[in-house]
């Protein structure tokens, strides 16, 4: 019993210091913006890495989720955590940084087709090709990317005047919304469509209105965002493994606490896995709800055509002198 005594008495004597340890420690308050609607994976996987980090930093880390563009849309964010007027977001990925940080190197990591599949994609961009790539853009625009979240397979979305796409060549004149990136307008390029930059907020309108004939997302996000109310077809192109970069302000990062820095990388993937989850149960099921409960065609096009339109769009000597001559099949045949 006396030796029983002495541990509970030592237990209680750590308790005591842990809670001293955190009551001595700077409280930080990280407010986390995104786009995403409330109902969204990635607003949920935020609010999951909220609710763990919290608790592993004894409530030393307060995250507080802002979605729906409060704090800003994607461009704003991303600009306002450059500048340090805001912690957080996840509203980011290289497509965003090749133009608003100075990076075009690093837009390679977002092309069509460039990764075999989800396992690969987690290879490169948590491997030395994309860790050399993340740690320079942290060292040259104040940008700390700290995890890859899987968004879903980015496929073509179409109104109904736009009628069925199953080749390239059949996107000739189809205005396709494409974030407001040149990345990403080459994007549109790539797959054979007439691009057009639309800030995600507005694109429900303007497929309603038939301003736009089309927009590509993963097929969670078309269910979230209710596109699927006003388009009609669903194009099976598989043409980009769609993820989004968690990313804080360099300068916090630096000035945290180690333990603390430790604290948000496992929170971080808590959260990651948590999305991941959500999005491959959806991709899974998606499919025949958007069938049954909106009527809507999917088409399963050639994708080895749109494959090929991609490969063709960037191999040209303006990106060659960009990434490297042969990047792009490089980082397509890695292990």
């Amino acid at each position: 019993m006396k030796v029983l005594r002495i541990v509970i008495v030592c237990i209680l004597a750590m308790g005591l210091l842990a809670a001293v340890s955190f009551a001595e420690e700077e409280t930080y308050t990280l407010r986390f913006n995104t786009v995403a609607g409330p109902n969204e994976p990635q607003t949920l996987a935020m609010q999951k890495f909220a609710d763990v980090v919290g608790e592993l930093s004894g409530g030393k880390i307060v995250v507080k989720v802002f979605h729906s563009g409060a704090l800003g849309d994607q461009k704003t964010s991303l600009l306002n955590i450059k500048r340090g007027t805001l912690e957080m977001s996840t509203d980011a990925s290289p497509a965003w940084f090749a133009e608003l940080c100075n990076y075009p190197e690093i837009g390679i990591l977002e092309l069509p087709y460039v990764f075999r599949d989800l396992d690969h994609l987690y290879r490169v961009l948590t491997g030395p090709i994309g860790q050399k790539r993340w740690d320079y853009l942290a060292e040259t625009s104040g940008i700390r990317v700290i995890d890859v979240w899987y968004l879903g397979t980015r496929e073509l979305n179409l109104i109904e005047k736009a009628g069925v796409v199953r080749r390239p060549e059949d996107l000739k004149g189809i205005v396709l919304r494409m974030p407001g990136t040149e990345a990403w307008l080459d994007v549109g390029r790539a797959l054979g469509a007439e691009p057009t930059p639309l800030g995600f907020g507005e694109v429900y309108m303007a497929l309603k209105t038939g301003t736009i004939d089309g927009q590509d997302n993963p097929l969670p996000t078309d269910y979230s965002a209710k596109f699927c109310e006003v388009t009609h077809y669903i194009v099976l192109t598989d043409h980009m493994i769609g993820y989004v970069t968690p990313i804080i302000n360099e300068k916090l990062w630096k000035e945290m606490p180690e333990k603390y820095r430790v604290y948000i990388k496992k929170a971080i993937q808590v959260a990651r896995f948590y999305m991941n989850r959500i999005v491959l149960e959806q991709e899974v099921t998606l499919l025949g709800k958007f069938v049954k409960d909106y009527g809507m065609e999917i088409i399963i096009p050639e994708k080895e055509a749109f494959m090929e339109s991609a490969k063709k769009f960037y191999t040209q000597p303006r990106f060659n002198e960009i990434w490297g001559e042969g990047m792009y099949e490089r980082i397509q045949s890695s292990d």
